[in-house]
């Protein structure tokens, strides 16, 4: 369980100093800057209005629970057809079959 520990310690204690490194990078030290700030502006502002979170996550549900809706029409839908098909597939399967089965007496004659 030691050595686990050391090479956590290890991986975490890497990409601290990789980040560090990468920050020497004038590019990337201000687009990792100008990234956390857009992103601590909009947290500040979805805090500072809440309804907008809510409103968002109902229309969310609501597109997935018309999605469902339609999914489970169309699964209906295409399990009535099956049931009305497959009688008349049962027909067309037993009228082969007996086709067959009489042109082979007659072969076999």
């Amino acid at each position: 369980m030691g050595n686990s520990s050391k090479f956590m310690k290890g991986i975490m204690l890497g990409a601290i100093v990789g980040g560090m490194l990468s920050l020497l990078d004038k590019n990337t030290r201000q687009s990792v800057f100008q990234n956390c700030r857009e992103r601590k502006d909009k947290i500040v502002h979805l805090m500072k209005n809440p309804n907008i979170v809510v409103e968002q996550v109902k229309e969310t549900t609501g597109k997935m629970k018309t999605t469902f809706e339609q999914v489970n029409e169309d699964v209906t839908f295409i399990t009535e057809k099956v049931k009305e098909v497959t009688p008349q597939v049962v027909e067309i399967v037993q009228e082969t079959k007996e086709t067959f089965s009489s042109e082979k007496s007659k072969i076999d004659e």
